[in-house]
């Protein structure tokens, strides 16, 4: 047997809060959604203005992340990005119909060096998803950091 951590709603909106908090900052409405390890929702909030088509993609970016285990924006990534034309996994996008996303926004949710979720991001540019997911994951790692628990906080993750 195996003990697994799992990942759960005070952490799920406490890292929601964050990222909302950082769209804030800089100024872009954002939807932020993050599941659990099977890639189901436990946490979803679409700032007041956010496209309505927010929600899905964030959604489909978070479950990527935490099914596959790596940040989504990693598999379009040139020259070895698996999901690029001529490329072991070219059309993976396809998969799961349609939820699989292969484009920047999603990343795991790392504990103890085990993935427990994914946060997805829908709203900014790349840039700014990106800002707000590393928000996210940072404001797990201080939450959990206390209770002798490791989070990993960087965009590029393969685990």
């Amino acid at each position: 047997m195996k003990s697994t951590l799992k990942l759960e709603l005070r952490e799920a909106r406490h890292m929601v809060e964050a990222a909302i908090r950082e769209a804030g900052r800089i100024g872009v409405l954002e939807t932020v959604c993050v599941v659990d390890d099977g890639g189901y929702p436990i946490a979803l909030d679409r700032m007041d203005g956010a496209r309505v088509t927010g929600p899905q993609i964030a959604w489909n970016k978070a479950f990527t992340a935490a099914g596959h285990k790596r940040s989504t924006h990693l598999f379009n990534q040139a020259p070895n990005g698996p999901a690029l034309p001529g490329n072991e996994a070219f059309g993976i996008q396809w998969s799961f119909e349609g939820k699989f996303a292969v484009f920047v926004g999603g990343f795991p949710i790392v504990v103890n060096g085990a993935v427990v979720g994914g946060v997805g991001l829908s709203g900014g540019n790349g840039e700014q998803d990106t800002a707000c997911g590393l928000a996210a994951l940072r404001a797990l790692r201080e939450l959990l950091g206390s209770e002798g628990h490791d989070v990993l906080v960087e965009a590029d993750i393969k685990k």
